[in-house]
């Protein structure tokens, strides 16, 4: 009996050595592990997150070989501890599918607070699998209303009755605290937040956090944003002391230029709960009500978006954050339930950071006021530090242009004071910046300072503040003024995305125009990760949508006009359908789909026989205009129609991806009704414009929207290029048209117009303001002359970045990288050259899969390009071809390169189709030719 279970026990042994050899052999887990782990819009390890649904997404490392996966598996527990082997919440179990992004949670249902922790291992090409990645984990914010204990609280500031410079009532800033006690140690502890204004936090003395106005800018009626922090390391056992200051911020400022638009705004509140895990396990809870105690007389005496912030030190209140202080002489607060029509839900997006320092190059001294010059105009606020006397004031003023006698160039700013005042409470140097302000400038103006002393450049730094995303792509050229082309997008794109996609920073406005969005949104995701914060202000826009359908001006609508604009209200269709293409994320469709059916029925409402009769906004501010309006030349009529056909055919695209078959076919239908409505009613039989007056944009429209039956599209193409040629080889296009000039023009084969037009250097084109000296792009093509100074229209903002757009072009045609599948899965390198112009030009781009890049350069009859494709997708490239020498690739005939496979070639190109990798391509180039 012994020997017999010696050799069961040895045979089981040799049974279980070769399943490990087996195991071992078929399935190699040497491969490095997925990188750059992110759920949903692209968010890293978030705390107070909002999505209890969310996706998974990650990279495959650019190495060990890896060209492609074959399977992915996903696990997902409550404790890091289960992880990979124990997952409690969801194991995906091995997916045959190369799919890498946007992978749906399909596990056991998430609630409020819950800490996720989730890993993935990956299988490459060879069906070789990878390690697990690092855990990575997600937290839930408080998801519904019903996880709200505390109370909204506030002062009466309303009844203080303090009159702004527009005679509108202004709100006290308030100073509210709150003292408490813990007996047990805190393990962790979690601060959930929001404000009707903005807020900043502090608990026991020490700043919460460096966000800029929180929460945010929304549609207030229907919801506000929530924001969670991490408070274990400044609470401790025994004492604590809580304390935040509220200011107007979007919620209870005047917005608008006309005082009609100002609403008769509610008091700001806040509403903060505090939530403890004790060491022992144990819960507590702290939370806002009636027991707080505030006052408005603190140093911040006046604060609002457009005037400015007045701060007096003299009125500081030390230590009023901390327990070493007394509140005995503060008012009670007043506390008030929580409104259910209004939703609290966590904030989808990043708050707005200071991300940059700039500081001054220049300084010069006029009539008793020192002007510092930044050169770079910007968005933020200016950090002092100015010598000073008790009692004196120093004023700070700005400006984004100087006059040509140097003085201060304000008229654009028109109602908006723009100023802040610093009341100094000793002798000495004050350091300061305004908390609750923002201002667009280049130029700071310094008065009040103490004269005795010398001025140097340090007393202003310009702390540059937007919304916290990162760069997603470069892009740079042989030629400077196309540089700086792009460096005044980037700077556009920093300077308007405050938390929404505003039109100007600096002016009474600073509203998300809906128009300036769709127009800019595609340049802006080549620069930046702005997913999520499009994806955020979207839902505002659906927030914001009138029940008829309609699409308000500006999200949040502050105007309450109920009126609308072709062009600017197919936001709602634009937008979604264009980060689709570039994420490949469904979501972004799924979301607004029934926005865009609501968009595309309310374009039916105002058309008869498919033909818009919707007024608006039409081509604004196309240049040199036949009829003297900022509305331009071309038909309102044909530009709504135009408007009404294109959503319609991508709420159909919608449609078709979502897998709804009968809405496509209804949808798709409508926009061939449209179109042939659109050709019969203002185009003749030859493809000329009738009815309406001739312009670019009409011809823009039609071709860009594919509204034109074939046999006409060939003569539109030529009536534009008459158009052009009329002009002067110049552009005459507002804001709808721009975007689509290097569209219709690349897809006509007349890239050298474009090219053309691109680098005029006369008006109107980019490179005149330019030559003015911009460092952002302008509102108008002319706002500014050397010659002839300021255009003399109030509406003149020098940051406003709707034409911007031309960056789309700049990276997808002279750089070469586009999506040929939606999210880049397969993408096209195809840079379109034109030697008298450029000799070389470079970009990169992180796509959901990785960095692709391409950069190439002319000399010495050479055509150069390095191109780099991500793991996991593939690309065709075309390669310009003028000679007869074969095309050399990583320094190899083309035809010894397995991994390549040749699509076609020509006089004119090679064709190829290429792996993951990096590749160096050489052929001759006749630049004459």
């Amino acid at each position: 009996m012994y020997y017999k279970s010696i050799s069961k026990y040895f045979l089981r042994l040799v049974i279980c050595f070769f399943l490990i050899c087996q195991t071992a052999c078929t399935e190699k887990q040497s491969l490095s592990a997925a990188q750059n782990l992110t759920i949903a819009e692209g968010f890293e390890n978030p705390i107070g997150f909002y999505e209890a649904s969310p996706t998974f997404s990650w990279k495959l490392p650019n190495m060990d070989g890896v060209k492609n996966q074959s399977a992915y598996q996903i696990v997902v527990a409550s404790n890091p501890d289960l992880l990979p082997n124990q997952a409690d919440l969801w194991n995906s179990e091995k997916q045959e599918t190369n799919q890498s992004a946007w992978v749906k949670y399909e596990g056991e249902a998430l609630r409020s607070r819950q800490k996720v922790y989730w890993q993935v291992k990956y299988w490459n090409q060879d069906k070789e699998g990878s390690g697990w990645s690092e855990i990575q984990n997600f937290e839930l914010g408080l998801l519904n209303n019903k996880d709200w204990k505390a109370q909204w609280i506030g002062l009466p500031t309303k009844d203080e009755g303090v009159i702004g410079s527009q005679n509108n009532i202004i709100h006290r800033p308030q100073y509210l605290r709150k003292a408490f006690e813990l007996s047990n140690d805190v393990a962790s502890a979690r601060l959930y937040i929001t404000a009707k204004g903005v807020f900043d936090v502090a608990i026991n003395g020490e700043d919460v956090s460096d966000d800029v106005m929180p929460p945010g800018y929304t549609p207030y009626h229907k919801r506000i944003e929530t924001i969670t922090y991490d408070v274990s390391d400044l609470i401790k056992s025994g004492q604590n002391t809580i304390g935040v200051e509220v200011a107007a911020g979007w919620h209870s400022g005047r917005l608008g230029w006309i005082k009609s638009y100002w609403s008769d705004t509610e008091t700001p509140k806040i509403i903060c709960q505090l939530e403890f895990t004790m060491k022992d396990g144990s819960k507590e809870m702290v939370v806002s009500d009636s027991s707080w105690k505030g006052t408005t007389n603190g140093p911040i005496r006046l604060s609002e978006i457009y005037d400015g912030e007045t701060y007096d030190a003299n009125l500081e209140i030390p230590q009023w954050t901390t327990n070493n202080f007394s509140d005995k002489d503060w008012q009670a607060v007043k506390a008030f339930s929580i409104d259910d029509k209004i939703r609290l839900e966590p904030k989808r997006h990043t708050m707005v950071k200071s991300k940059i320092k700039i500081e001054t190059q220049e300084i010069t001294q006029r009539d008793g006021s020192i002007i510092f010059d930044l050169k770079q105009n910007m968005v933020g606020v200016p950090l002092v530090k100015v010598p000073m006397k008790k009692g004196d004031t120093l004023k700070t003023r700005f400006a984004e242009m100087l006059s040509p006698d140097g003085t201060f160039y304000t008229d654009n700013y028109r109602t908006a004071q723009s100023t802040n005042h610093y009341i100094a409470d000793k002798d000495g140097v004050v350091e300061w910046m305004p908390k609750f302000t923002f201002h667009g400038f280049r130029y700071v103006e310094l008065s009040g300072y103490d004269t005795s002393k010398e001025p140097s450049k340090d007393w202003v730094t310009g702390l540059v503040q937007y919304s916290d995303f990162e760069e997603n792509g470069t892009f740079a050229s042989s030629n400077d003024k196309l540089n700086q082309l792009q460096s005044n997008i980037v700077w556009g794109l920093r300077g308007n995305f405050f938390d929404i996609p505003t039109d100007c920073p600096q002016r009474d406005e600073r509203m998300g125009w809906t128009g300036d969005a769709q127009v800019f949104g595609p340049t802006s995701m080549f620069n930046a990760d702005v997913y999520k914060f499009w994806a955020s202000w979207m839902l505002s826009v659906r927030e914001s949508q009138f029940e008829n359908g309609g699409i308000p001006w500006v999200v949040p609508d502050v105007l309450f006009n109920d009126k609308v604009s072709a062009g600017w209200g197919d936001v709602c269709t634009i937008i979604p359908w264009k980060i689709y293409y570039r994420t490949g994320d469904t979501k972004i469709l799924e979301e607004n789909f029934e926005t865009m059916k609501g968009w595309v029925g309310y374009h039916e409402q105002v058309s008869k026989d498919y033909i818009s009769s919707m007024d608006g906004f039409a081509d604004w501010l196309q240049p040199l205009p036949a009829n003297g309006d900022n509305k331009g030349d071309t038909s309102h009529s044909l530009i709504g129609t135009a408007f009404f056909a294109r959503s319609a055919k991508l709420t159909a695209q919608t449609a078709e991806v979502l897998g709804k078959t009968e809405e496509f076919k209804k949808y798709n239908e409508l926009y061939k009704n449209i179109a042939k409505a659109f050709e019969a009613e203002f185009f003749d039989t030859n493809g000329k414009v009738k009815g309406v007056l001739s312009t670019q944009t009409s011809y823009l429209l039609a071709l860009a929207f594919d509204l034109l039956s074939e046999d006409k599209k060939e003569n539109a193409k030529k009536f534009l290029l008459e158009e052009i040629n009329n002009a002067d080889d110049h552009l005459r296009t507002g804001f709808l048209g721009t975007p689509l000039l290097s569209e219709v023009l690349d897809e006509t084969g007349e890239t050298n117009m474009m090219y053309k037009l691109l680098f005029n250097e006369t008006y109107p084109s980019w490179f005149y303001s330019i030559n003015q000296g911009a460092t952002t792009i302008w509102e108008r093509w002319n706002s500014y002359s050397k010659d002839e100074g300021f255009n003399p229209q109030n509406m003149n903002s020098l940051n406003h970045y709707a034409y911007g757009a031309i960056g789309e072009w700049m990276y997808e045609r002279i750089a070469g990288i586009s999506p040929l599948e939606a999210g880049y899965k397969v993408i096209k390198i195809a840079p379109v050259l034109n030697t008298n112009y450029l000799t070389a030009a470079a970009a990169s781009l992180q796509t959901p899969y990785g960095m692709v890049s391409n950069s190439w350069k002319i000399s010495n009859d050479q055509f150069k390009m390095e191109t780099q494709i991500p793991p996991n997708t593939t690309a065709k490239i075309m390669i310009p071809k003028i000679g007869t020498e074969e095309l050399v690739v990583n320094d190899q005939k083309l035809a010894a390169i397995k991994e390549i496979k040749l699509l076609s070639t020509s006089d004119d190109f090679i064709q190829i189709m290429v792996q993951p990798g990096t590749y160096n391509f050489i052929t001759p180039y006749n630049q004459k030719k």
